[in-house]
């Protein structure tokens, strides 16, 4: 074998294993930054910023509880005909609760990135409201990942006790989250959950950050009985989504029901990658738009239009539920 053939190979073998590192680059499985992310420093026009968003995702389910169930005995399966002929205010009654499952990960490239690991994050918990129909943050986690001296990865778990709490208006509490002794090529995860009792209300999701995003996920299934208006992002060129049939089994723990329930779902999948903050200028064609320019990413919004169904208070101008620093 000579030397040239030799070196092709050697080539070809390097090329299969830098796509395929590549290729892994969206991971959604945290816990445990990928070496791909470790090595990584943006892409394109996001190689000069000083942090980078390597994926955040938003995952909300519903769960349709024992009492839900008990009102309807007989009823193997709602659906739309079926909950008009129980009543439009059925879906506003106790034992429909919204989980929300929040998951990001910021990696910080240059010292003057530190900044970016500090978040807001808002959530409903009204004034005026009983403490049974506000919306609880639960499970708060920050994890901050290093490499030592001997390239070993030291995971550093941040007290969430010591994060001061705001409320900004009668509705609404943020969490400021602040995150000492970041350097750069740190990793910092942030998990946390939000249990609303609220089944007309979802929050939103922003594509958009301060610092570039390479992934962002938002994953939705909402039971067939309850319509949303839903504003997906138009930008497909950045931003794809698809909406799937599905099923939702509950009750599963009634020893009077010898089969669970279930109920029809629609599952909205959206997806954006490498998406670069609003104002960032551009030097390659991105999302249709040439040269330098300014792209905006619409957000993912929500608006209940069953008839019967409250209208959720919406959140305060300007802000979403996370917003990095």
């Amino acid at each position: 074998m000579n030397y040239s053939f030799r070196k092709l190979l050697v080539m070809i073998a390097f090329a299969a294993c830098g796509s395929t590192a590549y290729a892994q680059l969206p991971n959604e499985k945290f816990g445990k930054p990928s070496e791909v992310e470790w090595n990584y420093k943006g892409w394109g026009d996001a190689i000069d910023d000083d942090a980078i968003v390597l994926c955040k995702t938003m995952t909300v389910s519903y769960e349709l509880s024992e009492q839900f169930g008990g009102v309807i005995e007989g009823v193997n399966e709602l659906n739309t005909d079926n909950m008009q002929s129980l009543g439009k205010n059925m879906v506003t009654m106790e034992g429909i609760v919204v989980n929300h499952d929040f998951k990001l990960r910021i990696k910080i490239l240059k010292p003057e990135g530190a900044k970016h690991a500090n978040i807001d994050i808002t959530y409903q918990d009204a004034k005026e409201v009983s403490h049974d129909n506000i919306d609880e943050l639960l499970d708060l986690k920050v994890r901050v990942f290093s490499k030592n001296e001997k390239g070993k990865v030291v995971k550093r778990n941040v007290n969430v006790s010591d994060f001061v709490k705001e409320r900004i208006n009668d509705t609404y509490k943020v969490v400021h989250v602040v995150v000492p002794d970041v350097k750069a090529d740190d990793i910092i995860e942030y998990t946390y959950k939000v249990r609303s009792p609220r089944p007309s209300f979802l929050y939103d999701w922003s594509f958009q950050e301060a610092i570039p995003v390479v992934h962002s996920k938002c994953d939705i299934e909402i039971p067939a009985f309850l319509t949303f208006d839903m504003n997906v992002p138009i930008n497909t060129k950045l931003v794809k989504s698809k909406v799937e049939a599905g099923y939702l089994m509950y009750d599963t723990n009634r020893k009077d029901m010898k089969t669970p329930k279930k109920c029809r779902t629609n599952h909205y999948t959206i997806v954006g990658d490498n998406i670069l903050p609003e104002g960032h200028a551009l030097t390659r064609n991105q999302g249709g738009v040439e040269g330098n320019a300014e792209v905006k990413i619409a957000n993912f919004t929500s608006k209940i239009k069953n008839e019967g169904v409250p209208a959720p208070v919406e959140l305060p101008q300007g802000t979403t539920h996370l917003k990095i620093k």
